[in-house]
């Protein structure tokens, strides 16, 4: 018997069965490595194995694995304190959960309660997780439609039109929430200026303004915070996926006021700050700002772009390159799945994004010997399509 016995047809799975990893590796249970470009979805930011999360790890779990947030615990005071020391400015309070729908769904309640309003504004092409309130505010209908009613007064703005999002709220709209850089739509970076028009139009119109940096976030597109790019701050930040170097962990940024107009019991979550997963998340932080990560990434990244651009040169298949850091987009002008499977043929894992595009997500210590093995299996992937497909 294998997982599909157990676990249904919920998730797309390629066939592969991974045993171990190290860095930006891994290895299945033949032996056979692989470089890893899909990092667990973005959760293996730090690498697998990293040095000082395993150590962490392994020294709480001699100590205590679970402290509720009703009583106090020194590993989850240091991690709020480490987080809060890095985080943008006038956010200084947490929430900690457990993956990232959690940590929209916090904030949906947050904004709603802070505001006395419940009109919530989303982005087209957005991406904000598969729980009910998280998938209220996902514009793909594909993950939708089956579940619909949904929550309530959700409207869509065009993502990077001002004049669209404008339009779009109104004297009910308790916040407007985006990702700096789509992921799951394809890697879409937000137009220079556009963060900064919608923190304005927040301000004059008392609307709350959410970042969504569950995937963007954690120094994925050479800075630490994405929303860095554009010098912009939001009212309320939403974190997850490599927070706890792949430990589940999951945290809404908040700023005081907001968090002071909940009343104790309106939101909790029982494994939410455990201190094993507060270990984790100290070492992850430790690593991204003590190793070099962050710049890793951009160096790293500047490097993936460049050589992608080449093979667009090459390779009249590729349609556009797109992305910052290490969070990049390659669309292609056909379907990718033949791609993915000839990748992984060849000893690279990479994820997609829709039908046609090739979502780059490695973990930040990711070498240049390692991209350019990379570039160099892609161009021959993509030589072997197009050859197939007489382009």
């Amino acid at each position: 018997m294998t997982e599909d016995d157990f676990m249904g047809g919920l998730y797309q799975r390629f066939p592969v069965t991974i045993e171990k990893g190290v860095g930006a590796h891994v290895w299945d249970i033949n032996g056979k490595e692989y470089i890893d470009c899909m990092g667990g979805y973005g959760v293996a930011i730090v690498g697998h194995q990293n040095k000082r999360v395993v150590n962490a790890i392994k020294e709480q779990v001699d100590k205590i694995i679970t402290v509720h947030s009703s009583l106090y615990n020194k590993t989850r005071e240091e991690f709020l304190k480490t987080l809060i020391s890095l985080a943008p400015k006038g956010l200084t309070q947490v929430h900690l959960n457990n993956s990232g729908a959690e940590a929209i769904e916090a904030a949906i309640k947050f904004a709603r309660k802070f505001t006395g309003k419940k009109g919530m504004v989303a982005m087209k092409g957005s991406y904000h997780g598969k729980s009910l309130g998280a998938l209220s505010l996902t514009f793909n209908p594909k993950y939708k439609k089956a579940f619909e009613p949904l929550v309530e007064k959700v409207s869509f703005a065009s993502f990077g039109d001002i004049e669209s999002l404008r339009s779009t709220i109104d004297d009910d709209t308790a916040f407007v929430i985006l990702e700096p850089i789509q992921g799951e739509s394809g890697i879409n970076v937000a137009p220079d200026g556009f963060l900064q028009e919608v923190r304005k139009l927040c301000n004059e119109k008392g609307i709350l303004l959410i970042f969504d940096e569950i995937q963007a976030g954690l120094g994925r597109t050479g800075r630490l915070w994405a929303c860095d790019h554009w010098n912009t701050a939001p009212d309320i930040l939403c974190l997850a996926k490599g927070i706890a170097g792949g430990v589940p962990m999951g945290a809404t940024l908040v700023r005081p006021d907001i968090l002071a107009s909940m009343s104790k019991g309106e939101h909790s979550s029982t494994f939410g700050g455990n201190p094993l997963s507060c270990a984790a998340g100290i070492a992850t932080l430790q690593a991204l700002t003590q190793d070099n990560l962050i710049e890793n990434s951009e160096k790293m990244g500047k490097l993936f772009r460049e050589g992608l651009e080449k093979l667009k040169e090459k390779h009249s298949i590729i349609r556009e390159v797109r992305g910052k850091g290490l969070m990049i987009g390659v669309e292609l002008k056909f379907e990718v799945k033949d791609v993915l499977m000839n990748l992984m043929k060849e000893g690279v894992l990479m994820l997609y994004s829709g039908r046609n595009i090739l979502r780059i997500l490695p973990p930040l210590v990711i070498s240049k010997e390692d991209v350019a093995k990379v570039l160099e299996t892609l161009d021959g992937v993509l030589t072997i399509e197009e050859q197939k497909n007489n382009v």
